[in-house]
């Protein structure tokens, strides 16, 4: 297991856009660097995330993007975030 923070994300995907301004805040205030995955035009990212987008019955977790996944923790969030949720992901709190 790695130790990325991915953001998976879509070029033209309207959530993914609302939500950079705060990944954004995240890294400058914490340093901590978050990696993008574009997965609407990139099928090898598309295939990683369908096998992260599950739940552990191997139902999906989330359906879409943005998905934000921690390997270290193996935690996800799906969707839109507020910053203080999306910075205790990414200090593995949550």
């Amino acid at each position: 297991m790695g130790e990325r923070l991915i953001m998976f994300t879509g070029t033209e995907c309207v959530h993914c856009k609302e939500m950079h301004p705060l990944v954004e805040q995240l890294e400058k205030e914490t340093g901590i660097k978050v990696e993008h995955m574009e997965v609407w035009h990139d099928a090898e990212n598309a295939a990683f995330l369908e096998s992260i987008d599950r739940n552990p019955d191997g139902s999906v977790f989330c359906g879409g993007i943005p998905l934000f996944y921690n390997e270290k923790t193996g935690k996800k969030l799906c969707g839109n975030q507020k910053y203080e949720k999306l910075k205790a992901w990414a200090w593995g709190q949550i």
